[in-house]
């Protein structure tokens, strides 16, 4: 289903582009720059960007593009004005992004946690977000001493999925004892909604807030009721000196600059790219000082372990939550399963979401 453009294809579409004195990419976000968390992230990246290649490279950026015709309309401007790359920061974006690239052939897109290839010149690319939640589950497991670990989710989608459950059998595998409660935002930035499910979580008897939401405000939370949170996409310890107690940071730079410095080589070609600890594309957060420092040890012990490839977070036996087999003892996920994750693991509780 996902293709590659042949060298052929990119000498004739891309010649242009890779030509040029000065490369022209675009920048389209979900949510503010000012987030401190997932669209910060990405515009971190097109700053160092912007600072490897100096005047060799333009960027531009518009923040709050809603899916569907905003985020249409965005991307076609930018086609329009001579943009040679845009990169569409955000999983809803799918549909918007293969509509405009048909009409758009001469420009190469890059579509951040898609799964939508419809053309030869769209590059797809992701995050082992997963890893990171494992290292975190297993910090919360043994920090927790109310057992209970609250968990804020936007949108069920594989790479949320698929974090809940990683987060979740790491911490049922270090304290047997722990349960997750889950409440879903439909939404990825939404400070005043996730402020109130922290608050929620919080009076369930959750003494530790997860999340794969984008803002500050379960940080904040945590902060002023005394217990203890991991920040999302960014290090959000400012926010929360005693409650963060790390987060998973997403370091997309080095991958921006391959892709743009293979536009400009005349090299570049879709692809489809799944990195984690390995790539350095995710790091976790300077540990706080309230996690022992055995602990940390085990976690620095874990992340090893994952970017060296001798431990998968997915590794059998694991059940789905009904208690159907999934994987056999010693089975290890493979990519596809885990790009298709539409179940909670067994153990927990929460109804899985329509």
């Amino acid at each position: 289903m996902k293709k590659l453009l042949t060298a052929a294809v990119l000498s004739a579409a891309l010649a242009t582009p890779a030509l040029a004195d000065t490369t022209k990419v675009g920048f389209i976000y979900i949510g503010p720059v000012g987030d401190f968390g997932w669209t910060a992230g990405h515009d971190r990246a097109r700053q160092e960007l912007q600072d490897h290649f100096g005047d060799a490279v333009e960027t531009s950026i518009v923040e709050n593009v809603d899916y569907g015709a905003d985020a249409e309309r965005v991307m076609t401007q930018m086609a329009l004005s001579g943009t040679d790359m845009i990169f569409a920061a955000s999983f809803g974006y799918g549909p918007d992004v293969n509509a405009v690239a048909g009409r758009f052939p001469d420009v190469a897109f890059q579509h951040a946690t898609g799964y939508i290839q419809e053309h030869d010149n769209i590059s797809l690319f992701d995050a082992r977000f997963y890893e990171g939640r494992a290292v975190l589950g297993h910090i919360a497991g043994k920090m927790t001493e109310t057992n209970t670990i609250g968990y804020i989710a936007s949108y069920p989608i594989p790479a949320v999925v698929s974090g809940i459950n990683s987060a979740y059998l790491h911490a049922k595998a270090v304290n047997p004892d722990v349960n997750f409660r889950i409440i879903w935002t439909y939404s990825w930035f939404d400070p005043a909604l996730e402020a109130d499910a922290a608050e929620t979580l919080i009076e369930q008897g959750a003494d530790v807030i997860m999340q794969h939401t984008d803002s500050t405000a379960a940080v904040r939370v945590a902060e002023d009721a005394g217990v203890m949170a991991f920040g999302q996409a960014s290090d959000m310890v400012e926010f929360g000196p005693n409650a963060h107690l790390s987060a998973i940071v997403d370091r997309w730079a080095p991958y921006y600059i391959s892709r743009v410095q293979a536009l400009k080589d005349g090299t570049w070609e879709a692809q489809n790219s799944w990195m984690g600890f390995a790539e350095g594309i995710i790091e976790m957060a300077p540990w706080n000082d309230r996690i022992p420092a055995e602990l940390q040890e085990e976690a620095d012990g874990l992340i090893a372990a994952i970017a060296a490839g001798e431990y998968h977070p997915f590794t059998g036996p694991i059940n789905r939550q009904d208690g159907t087999p999934w994987l056999a003892d010693g089975e290890v996920a493979d990519d596809g399963a885990l790009a298709t994750m539409d179940f909670f693991v067994e153990g927990i509780t929460a109804e899985f979401p329509n």
